[in-house]
């Protein structure tokens, strides 16, 4: 690999990688052909690339530079898929350079951290299998949607690892805690009837929405006690609402789905999903949790050493900062390998109709990975 970082996330961006869920599209779907373009320029830098199948056809990608000796392993981790193309205003695959930025889907999130974390493993790559620590390069399927690469890959080889520093636009800050979450789906039930004699059924949309109503006004308040010094309050969104069937039939059913961001206090006390059943049953509800999934907060104290590192190889204004929003870092933590996140790119850009990072910030974030490798010679 000769090229410049520019080039090389031209690269990256012009192979469509596509969460399968935000595309129909099987020509730009899933995490594949970008996989194993990968595994071919690793292979060629001198890694032990592995492809290991997560879901059909979708791979983690695990690249490691020196062997298994017992030396402190530490890798970086970025994630193959992007979110979908829908309503962009660009064109999402032609990486075009105008402005002084590089255009397209993936181009910060998350394939402007890959590319600088790519081309510092290449710039130095003749030392990796000497240092005293080993640092493996790590690409993570289904981030933006389930994270079943980052959970298949700390049940099976977290154990190896004492560090992760992954890949996401934080403009070059250090993001060591950041904020869980929960999807929830509520359902009420009611009884069907005729329009014309309502009284003769029970309106389930009128049920859920009374306690959505309840939920927004009350449940949204005492979460606010779990408030963070750094990441501020947990937070509750009402996204989606659907329910019925037609005008003229009472509804016999309706559901939400909400969207709680949750602090590290909050997870402490139970959880989101444990203070959510809670609040329902307290308050007497006629709505049930049908279906939810929570993530775990992440919070690595400031003064590890890896951050006290991470921050003091920065050759311009760098600290550690936390964020409300959700990553792979997070089930990495959890599962006991300490994690951070890290990237050129702004989050401001990510998922947007016109995706974009600043060639100066990518280059920035290229020569950073590559001071931050070769500190560990001193």
């Amino acid at each position: 690999m000769t090229e410049d970082v520019v080039e090389l996330l031209q690269s990256l961006i012009r192979i469509p990688s596509v969460h399968p869920e935000h595309t129909a599209d099987d020509t730009i779907s899933g995490e594949l052909n970008l996989a194993q373009h990968l595994a071919q320029r690793l292979h060629e830098m001198g890694a032990n690339v592995v492809l290991e199948n997560v879901r059909e056809n979708r791979p983690n990608l695990i690249a490691r530079f020196a062997p298994r000796d017992g030396r402190p392993r530490i890798l970086l981790g970025p994630h193959l898929d992007t979110v979908g193309i829908a309503g962009m205003t660009i064109d999402p695959f032609a990486a075009t350079i105008d402005d002084g930025k590089i255009w397209g889907r993936g181009a910060c999130d998350t394939k402007g951290p890959m590319a600088a974390m790519l081309w510092a493993l290449n710039a130095q790559r003749e030392r990796l299998k000497s240092l005293p620590v080993a640092i493996d390069f790590v690409a993570f399927i289904s981030e933006e949607s389930g994270q079943w690469g980052s959970k298949h890959f700390i049940q099976h080889h977290g154990v190896d690892y004492q560090f992760a520093v992954v890949g996401e636009p934080t403009a070059m800050q250090v993001v060591h805690v950041t904020k869980g979450s929960l999807w929830a789906t509520l359902r009420a039930e009611g009884k069907s009837a005729h329009s014309s004699q309502p009284e003769l059924g029970e309106n389930a949309i009128v049920r859920l929405i009374e306690s959505l109503s309840l939920l927004d006004r009350e449940f949204s308040q005492e979460i606010r006690q779990f408030s963070h010094a750094v990441l501020g309050s947990p937070t509750m969104n009402l996204g989606v609402i659907r329910g019925g069937s037609m005008p003229n039939i009472v509804p016999n059913f309706a559901e939400a789905e909400m969207d709680m961001r949750v602090t590290p206090s909050l997870a402490a006390a139970g959880g989101g999903l444990a203070l959510l059943k809670q609040f329902i049953q307290r308050h007497q509800l006629p709505i049930t949790v049908v279906k939810a999934h929570e993530n775990s907060p992440m919070e690595i104290p400031v003064d590890h050493p890896m951050i006290e590192r991470l921050i003091a190889c920065a050759d311009f204004p760098c600290k550690a900062v936390g964020a409300p929003w959700f990553s792979d870092a997070a089930h990495l933590s959890a599962g006991g390998v300490p994690s951070i996140c890290i990237g050129p790119g702004s989050i401001e850009q990510a998922h947007t109709k016109d995706e974009w990072i600043c060639i100066e910030s990518l280059r920035q974030g290229a020569k950073y990975f590559s001071d931050w490798i070769d500190s560990f010679e001193n």
